[in-house]
């Protein structure tokens, strides 16, 4: 991936892609009963989150054990997720056609969290990388910078919202998630329909990762007025964000990740390790060429052996995080502890390249945010599916 994809993506992530509008879609509007439009739906045939989710853990000393996975069909809450920036149709706006790069997504930031939760990931019809290259470009495609055309996927997300709320939901809780452009239409749903509203009270959390979400400064609240952020792992009806930055590159003046415009509010970090007592971060890492950040060969997770064949990795202790506010910027910084003594890899991959080689230092971690604490989200939603259920 180049780096002006890069600063397209950021636009996306920083909410460019979910500007509100007052203007009527001219799209028709979707069938969210046709299962087809559905990603991942408990029971449907092709559901995207029912793939394998094995994973190799290595310890420091190059030892391994496989892990692994199942869902829970019986999970007593749900999860409604809404994906970050993937798609490159050739359109401004996504069809709503499930190509590798939405199925990859779901495998890497949600299906795991089957084991906790239910799980419902409709299809949008989003504001496509094809489109937002064309508008870095200097030459954006025809339609771009029409209001109903940045309204279109957060009206789909809204109704496929509406449809789980109205045939599945009866009445049980239920985790938010998204990332990226998902995270941004997020902040625009919770606050029009949950926050304040009489479905609130079912709401487990809100996971709103590499986004920004503003809180005032000192509060735990700001753009969600009466949904605080998470401070303890069995803590409900609260939100859970950050972005992440290696602690070796810190955030630079002109990324758009940690902070926001509004000068009486801060962008949100909760981290989900600190929430369960502890600093290590429980990541899962995908065990394949990163594409998007341009690493061409599986990673060598263990000096001289060959990659596991599992299609996820885990390092106990390899990777740290603590949210840190620096120079205006509040946002997960991750640490790599490495120890050149072990055998065991001394990197992650992460970063966004560009030609050359060069790594975009404006993004962060930002195609790594949900995997590189993906152990500790599961298990704090899981802690509050138990604290949910006590309280009912």
């Amino acid at each position: 991936m180049t780096a002006r994809n890069l600063a397209i993506l950021a636009l996306a992530a920083a909410g460019l892609a979910a500007a509100p509008s007052l203007a009527q879609t001219s799209y028709p509007k979707n069938d969210y009963a046709k299962p087809e439009a559905w990603l991942c739906w408990p029971g449907k045939a092709g559901d995207a989150c029912a793939v394998d989710m094995t994973t190799t853990v290595i310890k420091a000393d190059g030892s391994s054990t496989v892990e692994a996975f199942k869902t829970d069909p019986k999970a007593p809450i749900d999860c409604f997720y809404v994906y970050p920036t993937v798609s490159t149709d050739p359109g401004v706006v996504s069809d709503m056609t499930a190509n590798a790069e939405e199925l990859n997504v779901v495998k890497q930031q949600l299906a795991r969290f089957g084991s906790k939760c239910r799980i419902y990931a409709p299809l949008y019809r989003q504001f496509t990388l094809t489109a937002l290259r064309s508008m870095m470009t200097g030459a954006p495609m025809a339609g771009a910078a029409d209001p109903a055309v940045r309204q279109v996927g957060y009206n789909d997300v809204l109704d496929a919202w509406n449809h789980y709320l109205a045939t599945e939901n009866k009445g049980r809780g239920v985790v938010l998630i998204g990332h990226s452009q998902g995270s941004g239409l997020l902040q625009r749903l919770i606050p029009a329909e949950i926050d304040g509203k009489p479905v609130q009270k079912q709401l487990v959390s809100a996971l709103i990762l590499g986004s920004n979400l503003p809180v005032t400064k000192g509060q735990d609240t700001g753009l969600f007025t009466s949904i605080p952020l998470c401070r303890t792992a069995t803590q409900i009806g609260c939100a859970i964000s950050y972005v992440t930055f290696r602690d070796t590159i810190t955030p630079p003046a002109n990324t758009r990740f940690g902070k926001v415009a509004n000068p009486e509010m801060e962008a949100a970090c909760v981290s989900p390790a600190a929430l369960l007592g502890r600093k290590d971060l429980h990541a899962y890492l995908s065990n394949a060429a990163n594409i998007a950040s341009s690493a061409a060969a599986t990673p060598e997770w263990v000096k001289g052996k060959a990659a596991p064949t599992t299609p996820f990795v885990s390092l106990p202790g390899l990777i740290s995080g603590q949210c840190v506010s620096k120079d205006g910027f509040n946002y997960l910084e991750a640490r790599v502890n490495a120890d050149p003594a072990d055998p065991r890899t001394d990197t992650i991959n992460g970063d966004v390249v560009g030609p050359g080689g060069v790594v975009a230092k404006d993004w962060g971690l930002h195609l790594i945010d949900a995997n590189i604490a993906m152990g500790d989200l599961v298990e704090v939603v899981g802690e509050q599916a138990k604290a949910y259920a006590a309280k009912k």
